[in-house]
This record gives C-alpha cells, structure tokens and sequence, in this order.
C-alpha cells in the first residue's frame, strides 16, 4: 500500500510533544513491515536548523479554495536517516516564524488560516499524485491541524474513487475552535457550516468536522476510545463520538520507538543496561543525580516527575505532594514547563525542601533520557491521559510507573499486590495529593523489598513495540 500521513511534528525534525514520537515510529514500523510511506508536514524555519537535505520540486502545487480563491505552496522533498519519506509544503507567510504552535505561549491569530491551507494543500497534494497514477490508498491525518484533510480529499475527489481517510485524535481537549467568520477565508463551502459538520455553538471545529469526515477515526489507547463518548471526557464532543459507533471510532494503544528509547543501546546515558543485567541503573542514577547537584544516596529513591506543566497533567496536584514526597525519604526532580501560575507553585513547593527536590524547567532530550534511566519511580498524576509515553518509556528504563487510573495509564500500567507477585506499576484513584503522596510511600515500601529486583525485571520485559499497534493500522487501512 502508499500510505500518506499527515502531522505538523515529525521526530526528530520537529518536536513539540509525544505527537511527533508517535507519527515517527508509527511511520517507520507501517515502512518496515513493506508499505511505502510517506509524511506530508509544514516547512517551518525549524525544519532548517535539523540539517536535512531538501530537495525543492521545480512545479508549484496549485490549491484550490473554492470562494476564497487559489492558492500555491512549494514542495520540498527529504529522508530520514531511518529512510522514511518525508514532503514539506511551503505556503507563504503562514509558517516561516519562530514557534511552531504559539509565540511565547500565545497562539497564533491566523492559526485557522495555516492549519486549513495546510490541510487544503495536503489534499491537492493527494489529488495531484493521483492524476500522475501514484494514487495513495491510504491518507491518515493526526489531531485537529490536519482534521479538515478528510474534508478536504472528499471534496477534491467530488464523489469519485478516493483513498481511505483516517483521522487519529491524539487529545480531545484541543479542537480547533475559531469564529464561524473564519470560515470564508478557509474556502468552507456556506452549507458545510451547519450542526452536523462544522457548526460547534456558533463557531467552526475543525475536529468536528474531522469526525463527521473520516472513514475511521482512531484514539491512542482503548480506554480513552471509551472516555471520548463521556461528557467528562468528551470535551463537548462526546455525542458526536458516541454517534461513530465501535466500527468507527477505534482505540489503539501507541507504542515505543526502541531505536530511541532502549537503556541497551541510548547514547544519552551514562552506563548501558537491560531487565537481564541491571546493575548500571545504580551508575545512571548517580550520574543524574551529581549531575542535578542532588545527595547521591544510593539508599534513597529517585522520583521523577516529566512532562508538560499544565492542570490536565495534574501539576497542581504534584505541587501539593512536595513535601509528602520527600518524606517518604525520597528525591525528587521535576522537569517540564507550561502554565506560569503551576510552575510558580512547583517552584514554590520545591524551594522549601532544601534541596531534596529540584524543579528543572524545560529540559533538553538528552536530560529527559537519563532522568527516567536514573529514576527509581516516574510519577503521573493526570486528570486525563488519553495515552501516555513517558510511563512506558518509565517501564522500559526499569522505573516504576506511579499513575492516576485513566486512559491510556489504565491500558498500560498494572496495579500491583502487596507482595510485588502481579502489576506492572502503582495506580492510584483521585487526582488528590493525598492520594499521590500514598501511593509513592506504597512504592517506596516496596523498593526496599526482596521482590523489587523481580519486579523491576518484569516491567522491562513487557513488549511495548509498535510492531502490534502497526498491524492494527493496517488492518484498519487495508478494510473496505
């Protein structure tokens, strides 16, 4: 099959958060298991400064809009070190700037504007390969920015024989949402803005209408396929979800990228190991730990808290269970940077343990790696997970999950008994400090056990790969 995936991050070209982690290694295992794949992204300035060699195609791709006139974009081809392929669309103005998403936390104003010419030009694209008999039988778009590809490879193909779409919500909470004034300048036909495609409460949803596109819409975890038809999950979308059906809306757990994250083989680590031989992690820990300038003690438990700082993460939560943390004899390092007002409070909370605990900021990749492979623990107290990596990564580097029971964290991670005979991590209820705080002492206890080392054993040989999630993809692009 010719597949196209359509993403605005791309590993490690362009790298906002776990979106681009997955595209990348869902990519590169649908490739190596004998489709040719391809990824269509924005050429941003950043795609500069990640030294790949661009080769510019000498015919402009022409795009259509309809009411709001035609418009052109520059393509730009490249590959990958992994030999993935990979096609820049230039459209002018709308993406050559420093941010990728916002400007110093502010998103940008013409944001409908890039993201719907983008999924305009990615349908042109489409319809262009096709009339050059190199049609794609597959386009899979991930998340809002590329939801209106369904909508626009329906319309360009106008009832004709077209590929199969997908569309792969990666988080509900973001949707695309802008004034319905917007829509005139996306080249939305007038009729299309009603109840049943883009009309959300008066605006435009790109998602929405995404949904109501697709011929299948996939999630990133079976759990979180169940909480989207929730109205405590939904993010007001709920009904349209529940309306897709089981045979529509898909969950599938993403996976991990070995050739990225394996401690057998990460060049950002200090000493190698793996679940047969783990006595590095003991070197790793206290390399990471001299590194932080944090006490090097071996005895006491390292807990690393990483990831974007934000209440859907329950940062506020973690801010509350400095102090708990800490007395349950632990470290503890947090990295990651988000809203000012919750990073105010883990600066706060962290100032006041006299070094026990550090607060980090945004941190380069190569910290993140050797944070998870010194840790003894990684905590996740999110209020919705609707997959999550850093657990599994957390598991693969021999650091025990610590995660509040939803999405994606409930599909990953196994409660354990008491006597460390069964799970694969500790679950906890309510996003509540308490909570958080009990569930690393339970932890904590169980560090000090003879069956941690057993235990430590079991979470690194759970096969977290892409290769299963990768032939569910298949199969899902390969039905009629």
């Amino acid at each position: 099959m010719r597949i196209l995936m359509a993403s605005t991050e791309l590993a490690p070209i362009v790298k906002v958060g776990g979106l681009a982690d997955a595209v990348a290694a869902l990519a590169k295992t649908v490739s190596r298991l004998g489709h040719e794949v391809t990824v269509v992204l924005p050429r941003y300035r950043a795609v500069e400064s990640a030294g790949l060699m661009l080769a510019r195609r000498l015919t402009p791709l022409e795009i259509d809009l309809g009411e709001a006139g035609k418009i052109s974009a520059t393509l730009f081809d490249a590959r990958l070190g992994s030999g993935l392929e990979v096609v820049f669309l230039e459209l002018p103005g709308l993406f050559d700037r420093d941010g990728i998403y916002d400007d110093a936390g502010k998103a940008f104003d013409d944001d409908p504007k890039r993201f719907g010419h983008f999924s305009a030009a990615v349908a042109a694209l489409v319809k262009k390969r096709a009339a050059e008999g190199a049609a794609y039988d597959v386009v899979h778009a991930h998340d809002w920015m590329t939801a209106l590809v369904p909508y626009w490879v329906k319309k360009v193909f106008d009832g004709g024989e077209r590929p199969r779409t997908v569309l792969t919500v990666h988080n509900a909470a973001h949707q695309g949402r802008f004034p319905r004034s917007a829509a005139r300048e996306l080249g939305l036909a007038e009729g299309d803005v009603h109840p049943g495609l883009f009309e959300f409460y008066g605006d435009i949803n790109f998602l929405k209408a995404g949904l109501a596109t697709a011929d299948v819409v996939t999630t990133v975890s079976p759990t979180y396929a169940q909480e989207l038809v929730t109205v405590e999950h939904g993010a007001g979308l709920e009904g349209v979800f529940a309306g897709l059906g089981s045979e529509r809306l898909v969950g599938i757990q993403n996976g991990v990228d070995y050739a990225t994250y394996s401690p057998a083989t990460d060049p950002h680590v200090v000493s190698r190991f793996d679940a047969e031989d783990t006595r590095n992690k003991g070197r790793c820990k206290a390399s990471v730990l001299s590194e932080l300038g944090m006490t090097v003690d071996p005895e006491r438990p390292l807990v690393v808290a990483l990831g974007r700082v934000c209440l859907q993460k329950g940062s506020d939560v973690l801010a509350g269970a400095v102090r708990g943390i800490v007395r349950t004899g632990s470290l503890l390092a947090i990295a990651g940077t988000g809203e000012p007002t919750l990073v105010a409070a883990l600066v706060e909370a962290v100032a006041a343990e006299n070094g026990e605990a550090v607060y980090l900021g945004q941190v380069t990749e190569a910290l993140s790696h050797r944070l998870i492979a010194g840790a003894d623990a990684v905590v996740m107290p999110s209020r919705f997970e609707p997959c999550g990596l850093v657990q599994q990564y957390a598991q693969r580097y021999g650091a025990a999950p610590i995660v509040r029971a939803t999405g994606g964290l409930l599909d990953t991670v196994v409660d354990c008994d008491a006597h460390l005979e069964t799970g694969t991590g500790f679950v906890f209820d309510e996003p509540t400090s308490e909570a958080l705080v009990a569930c690393v002492a339970r932890a904590v206890t169980a560090m000090r056990t003879p069956a941690w080392g057993t235990f430590r054993r079991r979470m690194m040989r759970l096969d977290r790969s892409w290769e299963r999630p990768a032939r569910r993809y298949l199969r899902i692009y390969q039905a009629k």
